[in-house]
């Protein structure tokens, strides 16, 4: 697994859906350089059990996300057209209709390969044939990107381990107020409390 902590997010360009339904043929993070904090997470598949919980949570965090001024990103191995569909389909339905944030569609992999979070690896034999092994989707990796494209923080759950909403508001925090006021974050730290010079 790659720590890309301290390291500049990897750059791609790919289809996504944005603002609960329009698609985009180019969507790219690089919009919000020098402007936005960007919260680029995966998660394994639309139209799964575990993964509208997730989705829809930090929607209802958007106001949260909004104050921070971080963009919030989702990304899987599923084509624009089943994000599209997903996005469309009712809670009650297991879709997780009112995300209004994008949805990047990754059905190569390789916006994953780039971020090493692949569930699985490609195996190849001696006279150059090719095959998967493991379930080819994202692990639930999380990456806090800061406003310089520079990876600040990353968490990466294996396929049945969901994330924490608080901890990633928390992660937030804390690296806004290290750039605010050049104080580190001790344990346990919450907006609020005094760092440490």
């Amino acid at each position: 697994m790659s720590v890309l902590v301290g390291q500049k997010a990897p750059v791609f360009k790919a289809a996504a859906v944005i603002n609960g339904g329009e698609i985009v043929p180019e969507f790219s993070l690089e919009q919000y350089l020098g402007k936005k904090y960007v919260l680029f997470f995966f998660y394994p598949a639309d139209f799964s059990a575990v993964c509208p919980t997730e989705l829809l949570a930090f929607q209802r965090l958007s106001e949260e996300f909004e104050k921070r001024n971080v963009a919030v990103v989702g990304c899987s191995g599923d084509s624009q057209f089943v994000h599209q569909k997903w996005l469309s389909t009712p809670v009650k339905e297991g879709g997780i209709e009112g995300v209004q944030y994008p949805l990047v569609a990754d059905p190569s992999k390789t916006i994953m390969q780039n971020y090493d979070v692949l569930a699985g690896d490609y195996l190849y034999s001696d006279n150059g044939e090719v095959a998967f092994r493991g379930p080819a989707m994202a692990y639930r990796g999380s990456f806090l990107i800061d406003k310089e494209g520079t990876v600040r923080h990353q968490v990466v759950n294996d396929l049945p381990l969901s994330r924490s909403t608080e901890e990633t508001l928390r992660m937030i925090d804390a690296l806004q107020h290290f750039e605010e006021y050049g104080e580190a974050c001790p344990i346990d730290w919450h907006q609020g409390d005094k760092g440490i010079k």
